[in-house]
């Protein structure tokens, strides 16, 4: 069993029907848990159209949320300064789905895998028909 937290942009291809990626949530919740972060949460709510509440909440509900605590705000921030001081800069969002995924052990899929650069991190990234690739970190 292997779970894993969904980033932003896996969720919105899902609620607006994008090609593969039904497909895709369906396999990763038989392999195990799904997770998402509690800024993607915030983030899919705040980009939700009205026609697509119903559905968008049902979603949502049938994820387990990783709340950001003390401890994944720390990691977070520790993480944007560790890649400020390699030059590579790491938005706040970003470094709290980073952490959230550690902090749940899960495997982090995402649309934008160059966002997340973090050796400790498991990234699989997935392209636009919904096929994952696992990726190589940063470090």
């Amino acid at each position: 069993m292997a779970d894993h937290l969904l980033d932003t942009g896996i969720l919105i291809r899902h609620l607006r029907n994008r090609p593969g990626y039904r497909e895709l949530v369906g396999r990763l919740a038989d392999e195990g848990q799904l997770y998402i972060a509690s800024f993607t949460r915030l983030e899919v709510v705040r980009g939700m159209r009205d026609h697509e509440r119903e559905a968008t909440f049902a979603l949502l509900d049938a994820l387990r949320t990783y709340s950001l605590d003390a401890k994944t705000a720390d990691q977070a921030g520790e993480m944007i300064r560790a890649w400020q001081q390699k030059g590579l800069t790491i938005s706040g969002p970003d470094a709290v789905i980073a952490a959230s995924a550690l902090g749940c052990r899960a495997t982090l899929v995402t649309t934008n895998p160059k966002h997340f650069p973090m050796a400790e991190l498991t990234v699989l990234g997935v392209d636009e028909e919904g096929n994952l690739h696992p990726q190589t970190p940063a470090g």
